[in-house]
């Protein structure tokens, strides 16, 4: 089978292709044909070296595709099933593993940028049936990330108001699943169109951070009292803002790390707030599986940016480190 992996060196112009052996299903293993890969901002902190992963690795984690062959014992899929592997392998439920490494695709398991993958069936989601392969790839780190911050570490409710910073995957996706709980949502970018794009999905309110870099104290006079949740991305630039912003006893969700993690935050606004800040490693089964029932009901289509052919993975993670995408960049396995 087809393969992109890391071998010897990290960086985007170090990723090959290659050719590895199809892998069979074991007892309770599933083999997936992968249709559809999306990236997210961890991809290219892996292919970078950023985080020191054991080389050789195939990339990426999020991916789609359809079950061609399963092991014994299997019962919860069968050949034809149209499924997405889990970021996190074998969290069903409950709360973050106890373990220093978990199991995650696209480093330390190998990910998704090959012909097909083995997986146990714990560890595979089914795909709702409106959606393309392309769209249920977006699904697994992104969506699972927003719905875990607004309605499992969260408890959004219809009337509260929520900020979201930039127009990536994690924010557009927050952005739907709040406007279809009845929520309020104040949005930022350093793009006008892009806020116009985003105003066409239900934002309330859209700042331009160029223009208006104390966006949190804008965001606080929007709404008197502060917001209810801020879904943090940016990390060590943002989050001083995003306390500002948040009302006392608020949350914040602190999904990524866009601008870097060392901060010189004043950590006693956190106490002079009761403010509560919530680290969000995506999510488990249970909290995807929930997600996926309100995006079949809500008919949820997640936001694609563009497409990429599969020999053409490395431009992808280019485009994705320029920033310049609005909603996903996924690849196509065909």
């Amino acid at each position: 089978m087809r393969v992109i992996e890391i071998r010897e060196r990290f960086g985007i112009e170090h990723l090959a292709p290659g050719e590895r052996d199809l892998p069979e299903p074991g007892p309770g293993e599933v083999l997936v044909r992968l249709k559809a890969a999306s990236l997210n901002y961890r991809d290219l902190l892996v292919v970078n070296g950023t985080r020191k992963i054991p080389l050789p690795l195939i990339p990426v984690s999020d991916g789609a595709g359809e079950v061609v062959a399963v092991g014994d014992n299997v019962t919860r899929f069968s050949a034809g099933d149209r499924v997405m592997p889990m970021f996190i392998q074998g969290w069903i439920s409950g709360p973050h593993p106890d373990i220093e490494n978990l199991p995650t695709l696209g480093g330390p398991l190998d990910g998704v940028l090959a012909d097909f993958g083995v997986w146990h069936e714990s560890g595979l989601v089914r795909i709702p049936a409106f959606l393309s392969d392309a769209e249920a790839a977006c699904l697994p780190c992104a969506a699972v990330s927003a719905w875990n911050a607004l309605f499992v570490s969260g408890s959004l409710r219809p009337g509260e108001t929520v900020l979201l910073q930039g127009t990536g995957g994690v924010s557009l996706f927050a952005l739907q699943f709040a406007k279809a709980a009845g929520a309020k949502v104040i949005i930022t970018s350093s793009s006008d169109e892009k806020l116009d794009r985003a105003r066409l999905l239900g934002a309330d309110h859209c700042i331009n951070y160029l223009r208006t870099p104390e966006w949190g104290t804008a965001a606080r006079e929007l709404t008197g009292v502060g917001v209810d949740y801020v879904v943090e991305i940016g990390g060590a630039q943002t989050l001083a803002q995003s306390l500002v912003a948040i009302r006392n006893a608020g949350q914040i969700s602190l999904v990524g790390f866009v601008s870097g993690t060392a901060t010189g935050l004043d950590v006693s606004q956190v106490g002079m707030k009761s403010a509560v800040i919530r680290g969000i490693r995506v999510g488990n089964r249970v909290s995807m599986e929930a997600m996926l029932r309100a995006v079949s009901q809500h008919a949820i289509k997640p936001v694609i940016d563009s497409q990429f052919e599969f020999h053409d993975a490395p431009a992808a993670l280019r485009y994705l480190s320029e920033g310049r995408h609005f909603g996903k960049v996924c690849i196509s396995h065909t």
